[in-house]
């Protein structure tokens, strides 16, 4: 099969200009990995071509001789639609989860997104949590949620009860609730280390005056956490711009009829009284 013609290539790039569209990806801001399933590995084997190994600047031994789609460093995901082969990059992890090297894509040089550590590291635990279920990492620079980092405390707390209370939906999307990341230098190991300990928790986890990451099973149900999150914290933004505080809102109690309703569980520590 033609590499730019599997059902997984094609997923990845309408991510990829779904969120541009969204406006979270202004010049080379944001990344999204996903790990390649074995079958789909062999779909397209005919057109790879490996590059020489590279160190990953973290070691994820979970993840070692998988394979993984990702944007590249320094790219535009605007340009994904149109030019992927530039943009993104199939890479092989070695055994040790130590190395990697490139064996489709990126044509006119470069190499993988500058935040490979923090996603290997994410994939590693959500690999593990979820049996291998987990496949989609995303970083999005989403604008609300960025600037609610300037005005809420840097609390799980905090930004799960006041996300939960801005839309009805939004305790069965993201029932574990959401984890932040204070600032810290991106695209090295610290917060690479930081963000994997709070995907342990939750599948979302915000950093502080920069954006969101977000977990998945696959591209839709990862988008559409993204999505919700990203929305709820638009509707937030909105309401503290007509007044700081609520006349009503959902109460303690309420996400518990909730949580009964829909089937989920959702931590008390989210459900305290104010």
């Amino acid at each position: 099969m033609r590499f730019l013609d599997a059902e997984f290539v094609q997923g990845f790039i309408r991510m990829a200009n779904d969120g541009w569209e969204q406006g979270w990806h202004e010049r080379n801001g944001g990344n999204i990995s996903y790990r390649v399933k074995d079958e789909e590995v062999e779909s397209v084997k005919e057109e790879l071509e490996p590059k020489e190994w590279r160190p990953i600047g973290t070691t994820v031994p979970a993840l070692g001789g998988e394979y993984f789609l990702v944007t590249g460093s320094g790219k535009y995901l605007r340009n994904v639609i149109i030019k992927p082969e530039d943009s993104i990059c199939m890479i092989e992890l070695d055994q040790a989860g130590e190395n990697y090297r490139i064996v489709w894509g990126l044509v006119n040089g470069g190499k993988p997104t500058s935040e490979l550590p923090s996603h290997l590291m994410n994939h590693e635990v959500k690999k593990i949590a979820t049996n291998g279920a987990y496949r989609v990492i995303y970083h999005a620079h989403t604008v609300n949620v960025i600037a609610l980092t300037f005005v809420l405390p840097l609390k799980d707390e905090v930004f799960t009860r006041e996300l939960w209370e801005m839309a009805t939906e939004c305790p069965v999307v993201f029932p574990a609730g959401i984890g932040v990341v204070p600032w810290m230098v991106p695209g090295g190991r610290d917060i690479a280390v930081a963000t994997s300990e709070l995907m342990k928790q939750y599948d979302v986890a915000i950093w502080a005056h920069h954006g969101t990451f977000a977990a998945g099973e696959d591209f839709d149900i990862t988008f559409g956490l993204m999505h919700t999150v990203e929305k709820s914290a638009e509707i937030l933004v909105k309401m503290l711009s007509m007044r700081p505080d609520k006349l009503q809102t959902i109460t303690p109690q309420n996400f518990r009829d909730l949580a009964k309703d829909f089937h989920v569980t959702l931590p008390e520590k989210f459900l305290y009284e104010k």
